[in-house]
């Protein structure tokens, strides 16, 4: 299936890159954010009876750097979603108030940290690094189907079958030319990784190919 992102500006994606400049590794944050909120609300669902988790079920936000693909990957194992929900929440829900914000504030340059979070543009921030950006996605509920999500960047997207066997959401990152200190430096990512953890209670790790690929 192909659609169109829910806004009218052909040009959020640029702007998001100019705005952010000066905080290029804010992408980070608002991936594990999205994850731990992820496995949160799956926590809650089972507390409900609405959801089952196995006994031995390990919640864990994964981060997977492969220089050889340039990709950034990020993984959860929280609730997941559905076709459905990927077109609520990824093509409509989280470009709610982006016009109003681009027309208020395109020619003012400085107390840009918040405006990703405020406008619900967190998962879009991947793009401030990345050429495209895939999602790969299973629902916790019973019988649900795989679904892959991708977009190069502009307002279009693409969504079709996909092959995640485990509920919960991967975010890959084809990380552009000039971005490609991120899937090098393997030590600064590690350090953001030790930071995020002072806000969240899932264990996080970090994977690097690097060493595999030159080896």
């Amino acid at each position: 299936k192909h659609g169109s992102l829910s806004i009218n500006s052909e040009n959020i994606f640029p702007i998001i890159k100019k705005w952010l400049y000066s905080d290029h590794d804010i992408f980070f944050r608002e991936l594990v954010s999205n994850g731990c909120d992820a496995i949160t609300k799956l926590k809650k669902l089972e507390m409900m009876g609405e959801a089952e988790i196995a006994d031995d079920e390990e919640f864990k936000i994964q981060i997977l750097a492969n220089p050889k693909e340039k990709t950034l990957t990020f993984i959860d194992n929280g609730l997941g979603m559905t076709a459905d929900e990927v077109e609520k929440y990824i093509t409509q829900i989280a470009f709610s108030g982006a016009e109003e914000f681009i027309e208020k504030y395109k020619d003012k340059s400085e107390d840009n940290a918040g405006i990703i979070g405020h406008f619900g543009l967190g998962f879009y921030s991947s793009y401030m690094v990345s050429e495209s950006v895939e999602i790969e996605t299973l629902s916790y509920q019973p019988n649900s189907q795989p679904v892959h999500w991708v977009s190069d960047g502009s307002t279009t997207y693409e969504i079709t079958d996909g092959t995640r066997t485990q509920h919960g959401t991967s975010i890959i990152m084809h990380i552009t030319e000039d971005e490609e200190e991120f899937l090098h430096l393997k030590e600064e990512i590690d350090q953001l990784s030790q930071k995020e953890k002072s806000y969240q209670d899932y264990q996080m790790t970090l994977n690097s190919l690097k060493q595999q690929i030159t080896s």
